[in-house]
């Protein structure tokens, strides 16, 4: 049993580092929110891999290998809420963009760097934010289906013969769990640690952008996957 915990330990370490939609997620929630923000999006992520990993553990899981209806409407409902995250994020560039526009013609004086206090200045985000960013990362794991694919597939890989299946994935997911609190905890401060710049409208800007397009591509792909 001990072998196995600790090989599962190893394989999923390797994935969880692997940047990936929720690894994105946590970091632009960082930059536009600061680290409260970036970990409230980790605590929503990690919150869908507990409900993944209790599913598993009683079977709810092969629904999505089983059943192609059920694989199709998560499938589905997960690339509207990523195309949906990605075109909130690409409007408000837009809208950042026009607003610095309108500053650098309003005859003042044009500066890259917001100053403390304004919008686009550090912002400490507001219980209503912090709430948005756990949806988001709830949402966004939730709705994917890889996601409980991934759970169902590797887990079971690494039970014993002979030892109980429910205790014994849940073990396996607390591991998990704790493996990706630990990467999600190192992300976000990585992220904080470019506040300084991100207080620039330039540089938040083309987060929102980078961000945006990448969360379409990601809706992109998880909307023509086949079913596993």
């Amino acid at each position: 049993m001990l072998t196995a915990t600790l090989a599962f330990a190893g394989v999923a370490a390797l994935i969880n580092v692997t940047p990936g939609l929720d690894t994105l997620l946590v970091v632009r929630t960082s930059l536009a929110h600061g680290r409260t923000g970036g970990r409230a999006a980790a605590l929503g992520i990690l919150t869908g891999c507990v409900a993944w990993g209790l599913a598993t553990a009683v079977g709810l899981t092969a629904l999505l290998t089983a059943s192609r209806p059920a694989y199709d409407t998560l499938r589905i409902g997960g690339a509207l809420y990523l195309t949906w995250l990605g075109a909130s994020a690409l409007w408000r560039s837009r809208q950042r963009n026009a607003h610095h526009t309108q500053a650098d013609t309003g005859g003042g004086a044009a500066t890259d760097v917001a100053p403390p206090g304004s919008p686009e200045g550090p912002a400490v985000p507001s219980p209503r934010e912090r709430a948005a960013a756990f949806r988001a990362g709830l949402g966004t794991n939730l709705l994917n289906p890889k996601a409980g694919i991934f759970y169902m597939s590797l887990i079971p890989q690494f039970i014993p013969h002979g030892t109980p299946v429910f205790s014994t994935t849940l073990l396996l997911t607390a591991i998990d769990v704790i493996e990706l609190s630990i990467w999600y905890r190192v992300v976000s401060g990585a992220a904080s640690v470019l506040g300084e710049r991100a207080r620039r409208p330039s540089f938040r800007r083309r987060m929102e952008r980078v961000s945006g397009i990448a969360f379409l591509g990601f809706a992109a792909n998880l909307l023509l996957a086949d079913h596993a």
